[in-house]
């Protein structure tokens, strides 16, 4: 088992982790940050949980299975890209609807895929 200072600290850290990373994938299409970054984070914070109360527990705090994440990712970036397509333009072409843009939600989408790969991987291996 862990030490109690460690289990203690990663209830603390854990929230912040996932507000630093959202705040990374918010900001990230022209400045550094972005989806990939933000999912490494939000992992990290899950695989922390993961290797202080047990896989069980990260598990119930994802409350969905990363493989579910991982496929959701890739719907969102694909229709991202086929979205710019059906509107004239080459793929993956930036659309903005008001301030909202498609950039954004292909972040999403690579944030998703980020999530559901690392948790996958770090799951897989923490169960064996």
């Amino acid at each position: 088992m862990s030490p109690l200072i460690l289990r203690t600290a990663t209830r603390v850290l854990m929230p912040l982790m996932v507000l630093f990373a959202l705040f990374m994938l918010v900001r990230g299409h022209n400045d550094p940050g972005g989806g990939f970054v933000g999912g490494l984070v939000v992992s990290a914070a899950y695989a922390l949980l993961a290797f202080t109360s047990g896989v069980a527990e990260a598990r119930r705090a994802l409350i969905v299975d990363p493989e579910r994440l991982l496929g959701v990712g890739l719907l969102v970036a694909l229709f991202t890209g086929l979205s710019s397509a059906l509107a004239g333009e080459p793929f993956l072409t930036a659309l903005w609807w008001g301030g909202l843009g498609s950039p954004l939600f292909f972040d999403i989408g690579v944030f998703l895929v980020v999530i559901g790969v690392v948790l996958t991987m770090t799951f897989t291996l923490a169960e064996d």
